[in-house]
C-alpha cells in the first residue's frame, strides 16, 4: 500500500470512529450561544462557531452519523437488492433476463440523482424518506454489475459440472458464484457509499434531505451559503469533511480495484 492510499484509509478509518463515537460523545451540536455568534475558528473552537454561535466542530461531528449512517444503510439496501436481481437475471436468461435488463436501462436512461430528487420531493423529507430514495436508484448499479458477472461465471466448468449433478439453483448461486462475485461487489460498495454520502448531501442541501435543526454535512453547506462572506468557515468546514470522506473512499476504491486481487479485470 502506498503512502497516499495508506493516508486516505487512515482518514477513512478516523471519520468511522468519530461517526461511531459521536453517539457516546457529550456534544450539543443544537446548543445555541448568541455571544459567539459567526466566532471564527480559534485554539478554544477549531471551526468555529455558526449564526446562532452553535459549534460547528459538534455540528460536523454529529453529521458524521447522518452520512455514514445513511451511506451504509442505503449501499446495503441497494447492493442486496440489486445483487439478487442481477443473479436472478443473469441466472434465468431468456425473456426473464430481458425484462430486467429493459427495467435497467430505463433507470440509467435517467441521472441518478433526478431520479432521487424525484422520489425525495414525492416522499417528502426526512432520513427515512432519503434512505428509500438513493436505495430506489442505488441498486442498478449493482443489478448491472451482478448480471455481467453471473452470465460469465455460469459458464464455467465447475458451475456446469454441479447443474450436471443435480445441485439446486440456489446451492449453485449460494456456494459457487457469490462468492466469486465478492471481489468486484466490494469494490462497488466503496464506491457506492462515496456516491451516496455526496447525494446524501446535495439532497440536504437542496432541502430535500435532513431538516434543520438536525446536523447534516449538506444542511450546514446549505446555511453557510448565506454567510460566505462574513463567516467563511461555516461552508469550508463541512465542505472539507464531506471532501475528505469521498476521496479517501475513492482512493481506497481505486487501491482494492487495481491491487487487493491481483489486478483481475472486473467484467462490466
Amino acid at each position: 500500500m502506498n503512502k497516499i492510499t495508506a493516508t486516505a484509509t487512515t482518514i477513512l478509518v478516523l471519520w468511522v470512529l468519530v461517526s461511531m463515537a459521536a453517539m457516546f460523545m457529550p456534544i450539543e451540536p443544537n446548543k445555541i450561544d448568541l455571544a459567539r455568534v459567526f466566532a471564527p475558528p480559534s485554539l478554544e473552537e477549531v471551526m468555529g462557531h455558526d449564526e446562532l454561535g452553535r459549534s460547528v466542530l459538534a455540528r460536523v461531528v454529529s453529521g458524521t452519523k447522518i452520512s455514514f449512517g445513511i451511506g451504509f444503510t442505503v449501499v446495503g439496501l441497494a447492493g442486496f437488492l440489486g445483487t439478487a436481481i442481477g443473479l436472478y437475471s443473469g441466472w434465468k436468461g431468456g425473456v426473464v433476463d430481458l425484462i430486467l435488463v429493459r427495467v435497467i436501462d430505463i433507470f440509467l436512461a435517467f441521472p441518478g440523482i433526478l431520479l432521487a430528487v424525484a422520489l425525495a420531493g414525492i416522499l417528502g423529507p426526512g432520513i427515512g424518506n432519503v434512505v428509500i430514495a438513493l436505495a430506489a436508484v442505488g441498486w442498478v448499479g449493482f443489478a448491472r454489475l451482478a448480471r455481467v458477472q453471473t452470465l460469465s461465471l455460469k459458464q464455467r466448468d465447475h458451475v456446469i459440472i454441479s447443474g450436471a449433478l443435480g445441485t439446486p439453483p440456489l446451492i449453485i448461486l449460494l456456494r459457487h458464484i457469490v462468492p466469486l462475485l465478492m471481489q468486484p461487489l466490494i469494490v462497488e460498495i466503496t464506491f457506492g457509499i462515496a456516491g451516496v454520502i455526496v447525494a446524501e448531501a446535495g439532497l440536504s442541501f437542496l432541502g430535500l434531505g435532513i431538516q434543520p435543526p438536525t446536523a447534516s454535512w449538506g444542511s450546514m453547506i446549505k446555511e453557510g451559503t448565506r454567510y460566505m462572506l462574513v463567516a467563511p468557515h461555516l461552508v469550508i468546514m463541512p465542505g472539507l469533511a464531506l471532501m475528505s470522506v469521498v476521496i479517501a473512499l475513492n482512493l481506497l476504491g481505486d487501491y482494492i480495484r487495481d491491487n487487493l486481487y491481483g489486478g483481475d479485470r472486473i467484467v462490466s
